[in-house]
């Protein structure tokens, strides 16, 4: 064990963060802290700086820059000044005399993945000409989702004129169907039933009975007397004498 020479109070010092890579790109950031440290060597200072990504899948999410302001290397100082140039620009400040005049001020800062895995800032420029497509490229489903709700709620506007079309329709038909209806048993008289009775006229039994002949009388056949023959004698019949 090892005395630490006092009491360590961890509330008031910020814990370090495990390291996360983020995915290059172009992320709208704000400076939330920033000062001026001595470089390793001692022979110059730098601006650190410390910013916030504000939107998008990694918004809450941490950056950080140093601007070799102060340094021995000529070349050094110039990317370094050229970078705190462009960060005043993208924030509309051309005269800063204290890096707090830059905080909370939103800007678009480009982001690379170098070959160790890390994380480096390749550029600032303003939020009006910041493109958005990269952002918009690490988390597609949102931005797409978003419109596609933003859209649907403008169609639901248009079912309004749809149901006055639909109350139009039974206000266009009104209700002479019932009328043509009752007009038709009209245009149909009872003449029928007379035409009826007019093509069944009665003489037909007349007819009939003219049809039937009249029983004739029948005439029953004469007895046939046979006619005596005659005697040898050549004497007809005899007759009765009285």
């Amino acid at each position: 064990m090892a005395q630490l020479g006092g009491t360590f109070d961890a509330s008031q010092v910020d814990p370090n963060q495990p390291h996360e890579t983020l995915p290059p790109g172009e992320y709208r950031v704000q400076i939330i802290a920033s000062e001026m440290r001595v470089t390793k060597a001692g022979t110059g200072q730098y601006l650190f700086m410390e910013m916030e990504i504000l939107d998008g899948a990694m918004a809450g999410k941490k950056l950080f820059d140093r601007l070799n302001l102060i340094n021995p290397n000529r070349q050094a100082e110039e990317i370094a000044q050229r970078t705190l140039s462009a960060i005043c620009h993208a924030v509309g400040r051309m005269q800063v005399t204290d890096s707090e005049e830059l905080h909370f001020k939103p800007l678009v800062v480009k982001v690379v993945v170098d070959k160790e895995g890390y994380n480096q800032t390749k550029g600032y420029k303003a939020v009006a000409n910041a493109a958005q497509a990269p952002q918009q490229a690490f988390q597609p489903p949102p931005p797409r989702h978003a419109a596609q709700y933003q859209t649907q709620p403008q169609p639901a506007q248009v079912p309004q004129p749809q149901a006055a079309q639909y109350q139009s329709q039974p206000q266009a038909v009104p209700q002479p169907q019932p009328a043509q209806y009752q007009s038709q048993p009209q245009t149909v008289p009872q003449p029928q039933p007379a035409q009826y009775q007019a093509q069944a006229p009665q003489p037909q039994p007349a007819q009939y009975q003219a049809q039937v002949p009249q029983p004739q009388p029948v005439q029953q056949p004469a007895a046939q007397v046979p006619n005596p023959a005659p005697s040898a004698s050549g004497v007809g019949p005899w007759r009765r004498m009285g």
